[in-house]
């Protein structure tokens, strides 16, 4: 018998689905998130299933971006609040930034379980149930318009970790900041956002909190010296470049 240790990819990728399956039951994840993460280990799966230096390097420059931000703000939807609520409450701490949970596939009594569940994991505030504080983004058509207005609205810096390509849009033509996790480098989020994290969100979620404590004690120079140097596009191919590598290994010894 074959035995595999825990700290193994095969066995951590049983433990996320684990974790997605209890968010569903719980009413905190979407059926259709449960599709979304599916398509993103595959991308994992072709990208090593490691956070590679490409990835670091994106994580670096959003550490950089969101410890510059005077109005950072972590949006929230059900997988990544099923996926990594404690990293996410982590963050907020580490840069005094807003939560704010929106929803693609909105109900109000899912808003209300995440919510409850993210204060279960020790947020004190989380924006986003409140009808009275409700803004519409005018060039948007999905639920993911309604923000709110002390949170998405007003911020200035966006960290989705889960995102969807329209939002991307919208809020880039409010002349914010996007910082996006999406393991598909192609993606119109990926292509769009300013930094894209090529990564699985709970490895790359826990190396930005990391890099966001170091960070807090480098000047503003150092600061905005990384987010210039950072070039999205480049490192966008660089993760394009790995998976054809990776297929064009496997075609060869197929």
């Amino acid at each position: 018998m074959v035995i595999i240790p825990k700290n193994h990819p095969r066995v951590k990728s049983l433990l996320v689905r684990e974790r997605l399956v209890k968010g569903f039951d719980e009413g905190i994840v979407a059926k259709e998130g449960l599709l979304a993460h599916g398509r993103g280990e595959a991308f994992d799966y072709l990208l090593g299933e490691k956070t590679s230096k490409k990835a670091k390097n994106a994580i670096c420059a959003s550490a950089a971006l969101l410890t510059l931000a005077k109005r950072p703000v972590i949006s929230v939807n059900g997988n990544s609040a099923a996926l990594c609520p404690k990293e996410t409450v982590d963050l907020s701490k580490v840069l005094k930034a807003k939560i704010e949970v929106n929803l693609f596939y909105a109900n109000e009594k899912r808003k209300q379980n995440i919510i409850r569940f993210l204060k279960k994991n020790g947020a004190k505030q989380v924006l986003g149930g409140n009808k009275s504080s409700q803004k519409i983004l005018s060039n948007l058509t999905s639920a993911r318009r309604v923000v709110d207005k002390g949170g998405i609205f007003a911020g200035d810096v966006i960290l989705v970790p889960l995102e969807d390509g329209d939002r991307t849009l919208a809020l880039k033509k409010m002349r914010k900041k996007v910082i996006t996790f999406d393991l598909n480098p192609l993606s119109r989020t990926a292509q769009t956002a300013d930094i894209t994290i090529v990564d699985n969100v709970i490895r790359g979620m826990k190396e930005l909190n990391k890099t966001c404590k170091k960070f807090s004690k480098k000047n503003r120079n150092e600061l905005q010296s990384i987010v210039r140097k950072f070039d999205n596009k480049k490192n966008l191919a660089s993760s394009i470049l790995a998976i054809k590598n990776y297929l064009n290994r496997r075609a060869r010894h197929a």
